[in-house]
Order: C-alpha cells, then structure tokens, then sequence
C-alpha cells in the first residue's frame, strides 16, 4: 500500500505510546468500534547527551512487531488523541515506511553477552563498594 497519498498522523493511545501511521481512506463505519491504522511506527524518544545538553533523538520502530501485516486494527476507546504529523515526521514516516516489510523485531544476541555468576569473595568486595555509596545522612530536597 503506497503511503505517498494517504495521510500521516500522529496517535496517541492512553498507555502513553505515540504511534505514526497512515490512516486509509476505506475506514470501517463510523459506528465501529473500531479503526485502520497502516504501517503503524512508534515514536521511541531516547536521551542523548550533546556538548549542547540533553536532547531526544526519536526513533520509529514497527509498533506491530512480529506480524507480516500492514494494516492493523485498534479499538477506538484506546485512542486519546490523533494530530498531523509534521514534514519532518512525514518524510521519516515515508523513508521508513518503504521497507516496512523488510523491518525486523529486535532481537537479543546471546553472543554479545554471556552471563557469569560473581564468585563470594567478588561479590563481597563489590557490595562493599555499594556500602560506600550508600547515604547514611537526611537529604535536603
């Protein structure tokens, strides 16, 4: 389905998640409980830390993660808002949008970490260091 002529908006559901989409013009009835989203990416906001401070660097990630789909359906009353989504947003939206099919769930490779188990004497001196840490004085806020 070629998102180029459909619009682009921002949902946000009452969980907290914002998700981009497209929305299709062959909605069901407007008595449906329900609704079409296509493509549906979530907007991920993760810190970074410039020279400048911090700032949010937004990601889109596929929302429907381990389905082959395009078009989801979600139920209406879990909707909070729905916004235009900006050019910028709708230029991502559309860059990502175009390998959506080939956009894979993220997976944990065992490789990179290998889990060990802290001899007792390791674990002692580590929680040691902890103890050292630890305020022992009232905090004025």
């Amino acid at each position: 389905m070629n998102t180029q002529e459909l619009e682009i908006k921002i949902i946000k559901l009452i969980n907290g998640d914002d998700v981009v989409c497209a929305l299709p013009t062959n909605q069901l009835p407007d008595k449906s409980p329900l609704m079409r989203l296509v493509k549906p990416l979530q907007i991920k906001y993760v810190p970074q830390l410039t020279p400048e401070g911090f700032r949010d660097y937004i990601a889109l990630i596929k929302w429907a993660a381990y389905t082959p789909d395009i078009m989801i359906t979600i139920p209406k009353d879990k909707i909070m808002t729905i916004v235009n989504a900006s050019e910028e947003m709708k230029n991502s939206y559309r860059h990502i949008a175009s390998t959506y099919d080939s956009l894979k769930p993220p997976t944990r490779d065992d490789k990179k970490y290998k889990q060990e188990r802290l001899s007792d004497q390791e674990n002692d001196e580590l929680n040691e260091l902890f103890d050292e840490f630890k305020d022992t004085k009232d905090t004025l806020h």
